[in-house]
């Protein structure tokens, strides 16, 4: 039998054969990794944690170019995720994180592939020829396709406003980086482009995992996975590759490897997880507009005139974005 219900508490509490009552029974949680509602506190915390991961990726490109002030390209992305894995591992070791259950191992090594290896070597070496500013553009068109590939994999299906927006934002983008290098193309696009696939596939299986476990456990494990493939790396590059060791270049591999790697990464899965994979990636339309301002305090590279025009224009962009409801998100 049970208890009868009270004014105040509508929680059914069942009596046990024995005499004892059992725990009343919670209502159905929602299912892992479902968007929070737009304009919620959790929506906007979401939102902030995602914002946060965008500025933190803002520094990669100075931070990169930095970093090879002392390293060559192979030496610095080898360090940069040992670097990032073995704190991962020591924090994963001491909370005591129980290994990921089979299912989770392939979308990590999709993460790993494209967060933690593809992304950081291809734009590294896109680097040695390509201003940071050009190198932009990749950032620029990386919201749009990472919400093609959560479409595609997920079944996430935003609305015409939000591919309305997303697109406009990433024509503007497009537009500025393009503009501002004369119009041509540098030899290291190839690397750009392939850095754009790789890393959009890595975000949208890292954002269905952050729907079922912590955001920092997500990139956590993915560094780990590809730990020996970076100590085996630095031990080849390192000899091969002079260094040439500077404050610029310690800072820079420090930068790209604790915060780039695991810190940005770490609140940008949980924002992701909070608000859906679509409406978190149009939140890095405004992260080549950043780069912009850390490449001028930074490397001393001159700020176009067209910044604040582009700047208004894609935060219009986003507001847009973020305001349109209903789509699916994150799909565990």
């Amino acid at each position: 039998m049970t208890a009868k219900d009270s004014a105040t508490d509508q929680d059914s509490i069942a009596v046990t054969p024995s005499g004892t009552a059992s725990a009343p029974q919670a209502a159905p949680a929602p299912p892992a990794g479902t968007p929070t509602v737009p304009g919620s506190a959790a929506a906007r915390g979401g939102t902030v944690l995602a914002a946060l991961g965008v500025v933190a990726f803002s520094l990669t490109f100075p931070s990169t170019v930095w970093g090879m002030e002392s390293f060559g390209p192979w030496s610095l992305v080898a360090l940069r995720g040992a670097v990032a894995a073995l704190i991962a591992g020591a924090v994963l070791l001491v909370a005591r994180v129980p290994l990921p259950y089979r299912r989770h191992w392939g979308p990590l090594a999709v993460v790993a592939g494209g967060v933690v290896v593809g992304f950081p070597l291809l734009t590294t070496l896109a680097l040695r020829t390509s201003t940071t500013s050009h190198a932009a553009v990749v950032v620029g068109l990386l919201p749009l396709t990472t919400a093609v590939f959560s479409s595609l994999r997920t079944g996430a299906r935003p609305s015409r406003t939000f591919w309305a927006a997303a697109l406009a934002g990433a024509a503007v983008v497009i537009a500025f980086t393009v503009q501002q290098s004369g119009g041509a193309l540098s030899a290291g696009d190839a690397y750009l482009f392939g850095a754009l696939l790789v890393c959009a596939a890595g975000y949208t299986e890292g954002g269905r995992l952050a729907g079922s476990m912590p955001g920092w456990q997500v990139i956590g494990w993915a560094l780990v996975l590809c730990l020996p493939l970076s100590v085996a790396g630095a031990a080849v590059a390192l000899p091969l590759e002079p260094v040439r060791l500077s404050a610029h270049g310690v800072i820079g591999l420090l930068w790209v490897a604790v915060v780039s790697t695991f810190l940005g990464l770490y609140v940008w899965y949980r924002g992701m997880a909070e608000i859906g994979v679509p409406r978190a990636s149009q939140l890095q339309l405004a992260q080549p507009l950043l780069t912009l301002v850390w490449s001028f305090f930074l490397l001393g590279e001159s700020v176009p005139v067209a910044a604040p025009v582009a700047a208004v224009a894609v935060l219009v962009c986003i507001a847009a974005t973020q305001r349109t409801g209903g789509e699916p998100g994150v799909r565990s």
